[in-house]
């Protein structure tokens, strides 16, 4: 029989009741003759609920405490599930991230696998033993602990099926798959069966918080056979594959909105080569990602640029800016947080002219001004006001997938 990685996120370990119910889903895997590696998460708000005690204490606490401090919530939830397989009666080990075999390396808080040593996990399937091993977190070259940042728990899952070449992985979550929208925004969603690497590495990074956009890069690069499913419904979930089977008439497979983005224009530069470059090398030794970007020309040979941040970052990309402020030689910075990314995604987008004109046109017909606009070959991302997002996202939904009714 085969190897299946599975993994369950926060909300499925909430309480006992629920550590009972992953435990229920791991034994019966284990019992239809699957050797099984489960990667868990912390439990419920536990990584929060961490911070806020760090907080407490020192709210300026280095990352490299910090790392210490939150890979005990994956500690405490993989223990627990261990010892509810015990009481089942069945052969199993909990393992932490570093025993697991993770390296990474030393950017704490958002650090990023370089290795894994697959000895002592294949040591522990050869007893025929059923390992648990705790998603989010490894060790560094000096043997600190590091955490991967929210969400790694699935790039922990994904790089484990990679390394151990499983047969499977499964994400584990609190919805039944991959949604054409976040039904809760959008009650008339409905699930899709397939959808590629591509299409969900798209909805992953522009806002959609199914799966972590790691993993899913990882997962393509590994072909890494994936499933998203519910740990409560027991609901078949959605495969995310290389290719996948689409409706004809389907032209993108979701819509997802970004509401924790913000907007930064750096008015009044000179509009001379090389400016462009010394503002974005700038934020690219500070780490901060720039997402959508536009250059306009002003006036007196003058252009202003603006583009978009992740909102955590938006106070560095500032001071960032206004301390070379002289060199770069601009007026002044304004900067726009209430605002959110709202955007389609779709591989039949690149063979078929005219979608991202619906998609226009419906934000048009329900008077929903548009600031910026992004494309590429499979997304068409549109910056508008926060109070639209949630609006926004419903009217693109009804242009795209009313006629498909749900099924």
């Amino acid at each position: 029989m085969g190897l299946i990685v599975q993994k369950f996120g926060g909300s499925s370990v909430a309480d006992a009741d629920r550590i009972r119910n992953v435990a229920r889903i791991i034994t019966e895997t284990y019992r239809r003759g699957h050797s099984v590696v489960a990667v868990l998460s912390a439990q419920g708000d536990t990584t929060d609920d961490l911070i806020a005690k760090a907080a407490e204490i020192n709210p300026n606490a280095s990352k490299r405490e910090m790392d210490m401090l939150l890979s005990t919530g994956e500690q405490i939830s993989c223990s627990l599930c261990a010892m509810a397989i015990e009481a089942m009666g069945y052969p199993v080990v909990s393992l932490t991230g570093w025993q697991a075999g993770f390296r990474t390396n030393s950017a704490y808080g958002d650090a990023r696998i370089k290795r894994v040593n697959t000895e002592r996990v294949l040591a522990e399937l050869d007893k025929k033993a059923i390992v648990i091993v705790t998603g989010f977190q490894g060790i560094n070259k000096y043997e600190d602990i590091t955490t991967l940042g929210r969400g790694g728990s699935d790039t922990s899952a994904v790089a484990l099926a990679a390394v151990l070449h499983a047969d499977l992985c499964q994400i584990y979550t609190d919805v039944d798959g991959v949604f054409t929208a976040d039904p809760r925004v959008v009650p008339e969603a409905f699930q899709l069966e397939e959808i590629t690497y591509d299409e969900m590495l798209e909805l992953a990074t522009l806002g959609a918080q199914v799966l972590h956009n790691r993993s899913v890069e990882m997962a393509k690069r590994y072909g890494i056979s994936l499933e998203v499913l519910s740990s409560f419904t027991g609901r078949p979930g959605t495969k995310v594959k290389e290719v996948a089977k689409t409706m004809e008439k389907m032209h993108i497979s979701g819509v997802a909105c970004d509401k924790k983005v913000a907007r930064l224009a750096v008015v009044g530069l000179a509009d001379e080569p090389g400016i462009a470059f010394k503002i974005f090398s700038l934020l690219a030794k500070e780490n901060i990602n720039v997402d959508i970007i536009l250059q306009s020309i002003g006036r007196n040979d003058t252009k202003d640029i603006s583009f978009t941040v992740s909102k955590q970052d938006l106070e560095r990309a500032k001071e960032a800016l206004e301390a070379h402020k002289s060199a770069l030689g601009f007026d002044h910075i304004d900067v726009n947080d209430a605002i959110a990314k709202v955007s389609i995604v779709g591989a039949g987008m690149v063979h078929n002219p005219g979608v991202a004109a619906k998609m226009f046109e419906a934000l048009y017909n329900a008077g929903i001004n548009i600031n910026m606009i992004s494309t590429s070959e499979i997304k068409v991302s549109v910056l508008v006001d926060l109070s639209e997002a949630d609006r926004a996202v419903q009217v693109i939904h009804d242009r795209f997938f009313h006629e498909f009714g749900g099924n």
